[in-house]
């Protein structure tokens, strides 16, 4: 039975002032748009494949059900009660688990800087959105070298897809120490993304809430279209037998526990603050090459019929297939060197693109789908930002608020710019590997501590049974207490460890080479004027060294 009164709380209720969604409907589709970002498309199936495909599922459903949804709960039901943002939620049960190293700032800084990283991320989509409105795509092949008769050379060996990646949209610098030049036709994008953002959230949840049906609902409808056409291609069945196909032996990795445990908040968007925010609102080459070495018939081999063709060869020409250097053309081989983040957005995808009918609709409707996608995140991220700052009262209340988020896109766009230099995507490697996943174990630890040993497990518990005429059973209580608090501290004590154990190295661009390759961080301290530089250390400082993007010596741009 719902309790007739209202349980003792710690603020009084601001709900006749405080904005307040349409419907409920309006605030799911928030809710799924912040949880359901560009980490799902990417690095979610990236780990399934790596880590004995269906196996990691495994650990996944196990950090979901005793990590993710109790966390979950908490943050919907505590934002919803105190009606406040990240840092007056957590302020109000205890100004300790408002401060920076715990729930309440922290929460603040990390969704500041998860803004720039997602932001960026928009940036390089929205390049390639436009660049789709073309027939064909400009990274179907190779430009031609200016100084000589053929192709440059670079794309030659690296392939079309890299290179239109590495050289034509970023102009990468050889290593983070070298800045390089501003990328005026990235600045554009950025500065063009963070206008659409402030055109989206201009009024908080009244202007982002309308977006939201159709930033929400279109990626599905894409993905739908995605998922049929993928079914109905040859090998579709083998590729998901693959993936599914649990192999048991990989669960005695510790680290497939780990990044299980940890993709439950980029899945779920936890401890970001955005959803304490939103509550708070609510009440085929082989082939081509036997064909042209043995002087077949165009189309004479198909899919189906190259493994025999290939046998039959090898038995009675082994000498010349020999020479040929094929590559292996097994299934598991092909997967195995499969790519996530943005090496599997703009390397693996685009390449995939290519090989559809009419694949400039096909690359708008892609682009398109990651756009819309990313900028539902982008609603929670900067609610996390500027819902703390209206709390807080940083600015009069005589000021509007369109002023303040127009103040704070320019803020993130302005510290946001140096990933728009040939070494930007350095920059976002650092933020994608550093300043996010251990600030949330931390936080989350904070969030789950405050709640059930400084609030109380009474009182929220009654808080809940008040707001929905249902009390938490067992499951929530023992979670809450005891599972969720202990697998916390045990995902941040392996991460230590394996922080410590694996030296910090980024993958840099190597055109002598024609390819990325694996470098360490500079072990020296560097003085850089980045932007950057200054945001990382307003948050993630236990993680991120003392790094710049340009020392005394460093080669000119």
């Amino acid at each position: 039975m719902a309790l007739t009164e209202e349980p003792q709380s710690l603020v009084e209720d601001s709900g006749d002032e405080r904005p307040k969604w349409d419907n409920k409907f309006q605030y799911l589709l928030s809710c799924i748009g912040f949880a359901v970002g560009l980490g799902n498309i990417w690095r979610f199936p990236y780990l399934c494949q790596t880590y004995g495909g269906g196996a990691f599922l495994i650990p996944y459903l196990i950090a979901l059900v005793f990590e993710g949804i109790p966390l979950f709960h908490i943050e919907l039901a505590i934002g919803q009660r105190l009606r406040r943002g990240s840092i007056g939620v957590w302020t109000a049960i205890s100004p300790y688990l408002g401060g920076v190293v715990s729930a309440g700032l922290g929460c603040f800084t990390v969704s500041f800087l998860v803004s720039l990283y997602y932001n960026t991320i928009l940036m390089w989509v929205l390049w390639y959105f436009l660049n789709s409105f073309q027939n064909p795509l400009p990274w179907s092949s190779c430009p031609p070298d200016r100084n000589r008769t053929g192709f440059v050379d670079e794309c030659q060996g690296s392939g079309v897809v890299s290179y239109f990646w590495y050289r034509q949209t970023l102009n990468i610098s050889a290593d983070i120490g070298d800045s390089g030049a501003l990328q005026w036709r990235l600045l554009m994008c950025l500065a063009a993304c963070w206008v659409v953002v402030y055109l989206c959230v201009i009024r908080g949840i009244e202007s982002s809430g309308k977006v939201i049906y159709f930033t929400a609902l279109f990626p599905y409808l894409v993905l739908t279209l995605f998922l049929i056409r993928g079914l109905t291609l040859p090998g579709a069945k083998e590729g998901l037998l693959y993936l599914f196909t649990p192999n048991l032996e990989i669960l005695r990795n510790p680290r497939v526990w780990l990044d299980a445990a940890t993709q439950i908040f980029f899945s779920l968007s936890l401890a970001f603050g955005g959803h304490i925010a939103f509550a708070s609102y609510n009440p085929p080459r082989n082939i081509l090459s036997l064909i042209n070495a043995f002087e077949l018939p165009d189309q004479s081999v198909s899919r189906d019929d190259y493994p025999a063709v290939l046998a039959d060869l090898n038995a009675t020409q082994p000498a010349r297939v020999a020479r040929l250097l094929l590559r292996s053309c097994r299934l598991e081989d092909f997967l195995d060197k499969s790519a996530s983040g943005t090496g599997l957005a703009f390397i693996v995808f685009t390449e995939c693109l290519l090989h559809l009918p009419v694949a400039p609709a096909w690359a708008v409707l892609f682009f398109g789908m990651l756009f819309t996608l990313g900028l539902s995140s982008m609603f929670g991220n900067m609610e996390g930002v500027i819902t703390p700052l209206l709390d807080l009262g940083v600015l009069p209340r005589s000021v509007p608020k369109e002023l303040l988020t127009g103040l704070v896109c320019l803020a993130c766009f302005a510290c946001a710019l140096c990933f728009t230099l040939q070494s930007g995507n350095y920059w976002l490697e650092i933020f994608d590997n550093y300043a996010a996943s251990l600030n949330l174990i931390i936080f989350a630890f904070f969030e789950v501590f405050g709640v059930v040993y400084v609030y109380g497990m009474n009182r929220f518990c009654n808080d809940i049974e008040w707001m929905t005429g249902r009390r938490p059973n067992l499951y929530w209580r023992v979670a809450w207490k005891l599972v969720s608090p202990l697998l916390l501290l045990s995902v941040f004590g392996a991460y230590l460890v394996l922080l410590v154990q694996k030296p910090l190295s980024y993958k840099a661009w190597n055109p002598q080479h024609v390819g990325p390759s694996m470098k360490p961080f500079p072990d020296d301290p560097l003085h850089g004027q980045c932007a950057c530089h200054l945001c990382l250390r307003m948050g993630g400082s236990e993680c991120i060294q003392d790094w710049g993007p340009s020392r005394p010596g460093a080669p000119a741009p």
